[in-house]
């Protein structure tokens, strides 16, 4: 089975084609984080997660949500990870998780998408995002025939690796995560599908603080239908 999370699509470009490929079972996990669903999955024997990157490793919201999930049948386990530039040290993140699980860590890919963390970074013209896109089907490729065969996905390894997926991703989630890079203009007409897609149902009037639990996954600009969800620099 191949299991997946995406924001703004680049994850889910790279879990279909995986799919497509293997023959396996596609399932977005969107759904089951917003749900709070941590409850059973039959996959079989192979599992391949597939995930954006944040700060050099996968998102804490997914790896927080394998963690409390069951994966039943599971015994091997491949990570794919869509990226603007890198992965860092993350496979070292991903084989302690897998070995929380009990799972055999069949290491993790890098794949080369269309910037997306519009928070920070300019997202590509669409000439550009399709040239970038069309390079990584070697990649994709590549990947698809590893796990094909049962071998280990190569990740990067090395110091300035581990700094970046250690110190930097506890400095980023700190320094940058946050709800209030994301603002509507007036031309919203609250029709309130950014809400809908939303994974943790922030995008709503509540007590206390939800703003919390946003990770700037893009999920609710690329919802909008209005293309008003605009970033601003604080």
């Amino acid at each position: 089975m191949v299991v997946y999370f995406s924001g703004t699509g680049n994850s889910k470009y790279v879990a279909e084609r995986i799919a497509g490929s293997l023959q396996e079972k596609l399932l977005c996990m969107n759904e089951q984080i917003k749900s709070g669903d941590t409850g059973t999955v039959k996959t079989g024997e192979n599992l391949v997660v597939v995930v954006p990157t944040y700060a050099w490793r996968i998102p804490r919201v997914v790896s927080d949500w394998i963690g409390q999930t069951e994966f039943v049948g599971a015994k091997n386990v491949w990570y794919v990870m869509s990226c603007g530039s890198g992965i860092g040290g993350a496979d070292i993140y991903n084989r302690k998780l897998s070995e929380k699980k009990g799972l055999k860590h069949m290491g993790t890919a890098q794949i080369i998408m269309p910037e997306n963390y519009i928070a920070m970074f300019n997202a590509p013209d669409v000439e550009k995002a399709k040239k970038i896109v069309a390079a990584a089907g070697p990649d994709i490729a590549k990947a698809v025939l590893a796990i094909k065969h049962g071998e280990k996905l190569l990740s990067k390894s090395g110091l300035g690796a581990s700094f970046e997926s250690g110190l930097v991703n506890d400095i980023f989630y700190a320094a940058f995560v946050k709800a209030n890079a994301f603002r509507a203009d007036q031309t919203c007409t609250g029709c309130g599908k950014c809400a809908e897609a939303c994974p943790f149902g922030l995008i709503v009037k509540t007590e206390g603080n939800p703003e919390s639990k946003c990770i700037a996954c893009g999920i609710c600009a690329k919802a909008c239908p209005m293309d008003v969800l605009e970033v601003v620099e604080e």
